[in-house]
């Protein structure tokens, strides 16, 4: 989900329609993106930095997010056996706090300034909770709460399946 945020977003904001072999991206996604770095993944962190939506701190975290990740994928022997070097769970709050940053920056800055309907509206910016946002902290809550709090959103879901 935040790989996604930081490079799908940005390659849709430089796409300009679709066609038989695909989205249409713009050329300008080479050249203010892809430009700065040869991973794609990393040129979108640069973009995201130079657009003054993350800063250095925000891209180590991202690096240790990142490790943990991935010695959860690839060394979960290793991670089983001799116990983790990084603390996934703490990670995994610093990985909401980054995606809630950036998701909150694109709903305030692209979504919310190109909607002509939305100019003259005061918008409380601290009171935006992107979709993503949502669901992880659902989810946290779910696996991480209390069982009542389990409970409570179990039996909210039952109650609503049928609308779903």
């Amino acid at each position: 989900m935040l790989k996604d945020s930081i490079i799908e977003r940005i390659r849709d904001f430089f796409s300009s329609g679709f066609n038989q072999k695909g989205w249409i991206i713009d050329e300008k996604y080479n050249t203010e993106v892809l430009n700065l770095n040869s991973s794609p993944l990393y040129a979108s962190l640069s973009w995201l930095k130079n657009m003054n939506v993350i800063d250095d701190k925000d891209v180590e975290e991202f690096e240790g997010i990142k490790n943990c990740r991935n010695e959860l994928v690839h060394e979960m022997n290793n991670f089983v056996s001799r116990g983790p070097r990084c603390d996934p769970l703490a990670l995994f709050s610093k990985m909401i706090d980054l995606l809630q940053k950036i998701e909150k920056w694109w709903i305030l800055n692209v979504e919310i300034a190109a909607d002509p309907d939305l100019h003259d509206k005061n918008i409380d910016g601290d009171g935006i909770v992107p979709g993503p946002i949502m669901t992880l902290r659902l989810l946290s809550d779910i696996a991480l709460g209390t069982e009542e709090e389990s409970k409570f959103y179990f039996n909210e879901f039952k109650k609503r399946k049928d609308s779903i």
